[in-house]
């Protein structure tokens, strides 16, 4: 039975000019899983990153921590949905030069701005709308999965929080937007979703490990 697991990116840059790349402690979570995966005696067969910049800085970290030797793949199916196309179509309400008063009342701008997404009636304005994104994460995995088959091979995937959270809501049996909203908020940076791959196809095993970050790592866990 071979094993995928999705490693959601390390910190990115939240609130910078550019947020497609990894901040200074992104890049120390980066390692400290790949020093975590390698004491684990985890040998991938198969690495494969989304296209964007802190996928890419991901995947140098971990390979840099774990010692790893092994190309690494670009799908660009497994990058995350466009952020930016969404958050733009949908006000903020802030007067230029103004932030948001608290982590509740962005969760409230952002939930707001992802549902006029998934609802479907404005996708006309989107690049890419929510149908198309699920249809390519879940694109994205059968390739995967196609790529561990035949024996007990180990695939790494370096993706996003939102596509993480699709895999686990669709590997959960549904397709409810709901449940991808509350996992998506509640994914860790650097941490590893695992999925099992046999004969009656992929099975989630586990969501959102970041246990590498307890004890002395503490100070390392984060979720934006």
């Amino acid at each position: 039975m071979g094993q995928i697991l999705l490693v959601r990116h390390g910190q990115a840059s939240w609130g910078a000019a550019d947020y497609d790349q990894l901040s200074e402690l992104g890049g120390a979570q980066s390692r400290a899983l790949g020093e975590t995966l390698a004491a684990r005696g985890v040998e991938p067969a198969y690495l494969v990153r989304g296209g964007l910049r802190r996928h890419a800085q991901t995947a140098d970290g971990v390979l840099d921590g774990s010692g790893w030797d092994l190309d690494v793949t670009v799908d660009t199916d497994w990058d995350e949905f466009g952020h930016s196309d969404i958050f733009e179509r949908h006000a903020t309400g802030l007067a230029e030069g103004e932030s948001f008063a608290d982590e509740v009342a962005f969760r409230t701008w952002f939930d707001g701005a992802v549902d006029r997404w998934v609802g479907g009636e404005f996708d006309h304005e989107y690049a890419e709308t929510f149908t198309d994104f699920t249809t390519r994460v879940e694109a994205a995995l059968e390739r995967t999965v196609e790529a561990v088959a035949g024996g007990r091979r180990t695939a790494v995937v370096f993706t996003s929080g939102g596509t993480i959270s699709w895999v686990v809501t669709r590997l959960l049996g549904g397709g409810d937007p709901l449940m991808w909203r509350r996992l998506n908020f509640v994914t860790a940076n650097a941490s590893v979703t695992k999925v099992l791959s046999g004969k009656a196809g992929p099975t989630l095993l586990t969501y959102n490990d970041h246990s590498h970050f307890e004890g002395d790592a503490a100070h390392l866990l984060t979720y934006r």
